[in-house]
């Protein structure tokens, strides 16, 4: 039985819905979140991403719209954008896209004129630790342009810039992406800005995982050194679920017209809001501290697995994620995040660098810091999770040991509560 109550509204319209987001509320107050792209949104931002602005139109752009009633639509858009420009140092920034994906889609399309001869991308192959987004076969973004993907280093599994460069010149790109979705270093944009710069591409960069980091100086950020940076809002920036865009002026007027009228029509004000007090408060001691902590916690996490046998990708991590093949312990990816997940251990199996086992049954397992660490979730807690987590891998078959994990789990997350997920 829920001890959650539902929204009063929600519940007398459609309380079978209301029901189940009283059940997830309740999930995500009992369990830990140890994806590496979740993260929890304050109660500030849920508010502003559930207020009256879910019922505005305004395609354009703050004081060139197409629809009136902008009064004050113009200024929170207005808002979002100095905020995310300050808090970033970038020229300008782009607040409407609805989500990373279509942001990439957008800077691509901003950057390679439709007239182009050159249309050619290089990015992180997927099965490297780069994203679908970045040119992968089943993506749209690989109909659209001719992209070629670069790896990691076969036994450090880390970038090999003289690699990268020598499949660059050969290549010719018009834009290399620096960017990744399950890669534990510290990306170093400088050296991709050189090599691009040597071919005569344009450097570009997704933070989308990161830019929590970069916000809170924990991790080197790509906009001096990019013609233009995607990132989602969410993840270690604790925004909604959005996307935005920063360049160099001289994109400016490009990246505009390449998400609206180019790929969107009206934006999400309701989440441009939720998006302007995420970066309020990432402009704040406080997230800065708890920038650094999210490092230092995946730090811990991937000693403890790694002394618990876990092979880690790359032996640590510089970020927030933790990249570990399961297979010493005798499970695959898939195996070993099934039963964390029944231990309240809440991964997801991923492929790790030259995995011989298919995508959807790999060899490894991504895990996270950033949410635990909106929890306050210290270095010692990191301790226990790691524990818990091999202690779930060995015991997958074992129903009555996975639900003993979990009732520890609860206790720990009982004494560190989610923001924003509200016991009410």
């Amino acid at each position: 039985m829920s001890h959650l109550v539902p929204t009063s509204h929600l519940a007398a319209v459609d309380p079978i819905l209301a029901g189940l987001i009283a059940q997830e509320e309740e999930r995500q107050a009992q369990t830990a979140k140890l994806i590496p792209s979740e993260n929890y949104a304050s109660a500030a931002v849920l508010e502003a991403s559930g207020s009256v602005l879910t019922n505005k139109y305004s395609e354009g752009y703050p004081h060139k719209r197409y629809y009136e009633g902008q009064q004050f639509v113009d200024p929170i858009e207005e808002l979002a954008i100095n905020r995310a420009k300050a808090l970033f140092g970038a020229d300008h920034a782009n607040v409407q896209p609805y989500s990373g994906s279509p942001a990439n889609l957008a800077m691509y399309c901003a950057l390679i004129p439709r007239d182009s001869d050159n249309k050619r991308i290089l990015g992180l192959g997927l099965p490297a630790g780069g994203h679908l987004t970045h040119g992968w076969k089943v993506s749209m973004t690989s109909r659209f342009f001719d992209f070629a993907h670069y790896g990691v280093d076969p036994q450090s599994h880390r970038f090999n810039f003289d690699a990268i460069l020598a499949q660059a010149r050969e290549f010719k790109p018009a834009l290399i992406i620096a960017g990744a979705t399950a890669y534990p270093r510290t990306i170093d944009f400088a050296k991709f800005a050189e090599i691009a710069e040597e071919v005569g591409a344009l450097l570009v960069a997704d933070m989308a995982h990161i830019a929590g980091l970069v916000a809170g100086g924990a991790h080197p950020s790509p906009v001096p050194y990019a013609a233009a940076v995607a990132t989602t809002t969410h993840k270690t920036l604790r925004g909604p679920r959005g996307g935005m865009l920063l360049c160099k002026s001289q994109y400016a007027q490009a990246i505009d017209k390449a998400v609206f009228p180019g790929l969107q029509g009206g934006p999400h004000n309701h989440t441009t809001a939720g998006l302007a007090v995420a970066l309020h408060e990432a402009n704040t001691e406080d997230f800065r501290r708890y920038a650094h902590q999210v490092v230092a916690n995946a730090q811990m996490l991937a000693e403890v697995l790694q002394s618990e046998g876990l092979q880690v990708i790359t032996g640590g991590t510089d970020n927030h994620l933790v990249l570990f093949n399961t297979m010493p312990l005798g499970a695959t990816g898939k195996q070993a995040a099934k039963a964390m997940d029944l231990a309240g251990l809440e991964a997801n199996f991923n492929s790790i660098p030259f995995d011989t086992q298919p995508p959807m049954n790999p060899s490894g397992v991504r895990v996270g810091t950033p949410a635990l660490t909106s929890r306050g979730c210290s270095l010692d807690d990191m301790r226990h999770i790691g524990n818990w987590i091999a202690r779930s891998i060995r015991a997958r078959e074992d129903g009555d040991a996975l639900a003993r994990i979990r009732s520890e789990v609860g206790d720990l997350m009982a004494i560190r509560p989610a923001p924003g997920v509200p016991l009410r």
